[in-house]
């Protein structure tokens, strides 16, 4: 999933990494973090992280890379390292980058 961090700005710290989701679809878990939906009440955001009450986005990774809301952003997005391979070759149709 895309997972990006709203709470300070418009563009903020973001990253593709893998994802698990509670049973009702409601909170998602990556990492040791734990996210709630907002329901539609964000701004710019649709998930708040339990514990620090900072708001993200977060969705599924596009196909073409482009999944800042604000693509002029010269800020890069990080990619975890145990799902590199699998997002460049079946998110984005790639090979890896060396």
């Amino acid at each position: 999933m895309y997972i990006e961090n709203k709470s300070e700005s418009l563009n903020g710290s973001a990253r593709i990494g893998r994802v698990t989701f509670s049973k009702t679809g409601k909170s998602i878990y990556y990492g040791d973090r734990a996210f709630q939906s907002l329901d539609g009440q964000g701004f710019k955001s649709n998930y708040f992280d339990v514990e620090t009450g900072e708001e993200f986005w977060i969705s599924g990774p596009r196909r073409d890379g482009k999944d800042r809301l604000y693509s002029q952003s010269a800020m890069s997005v990080e990619i975890d390292e145990d799902v590199a391979e699998e997002y460049w070759r079946d998110i984005r149709g790639m090979a890896p980058p060396k």
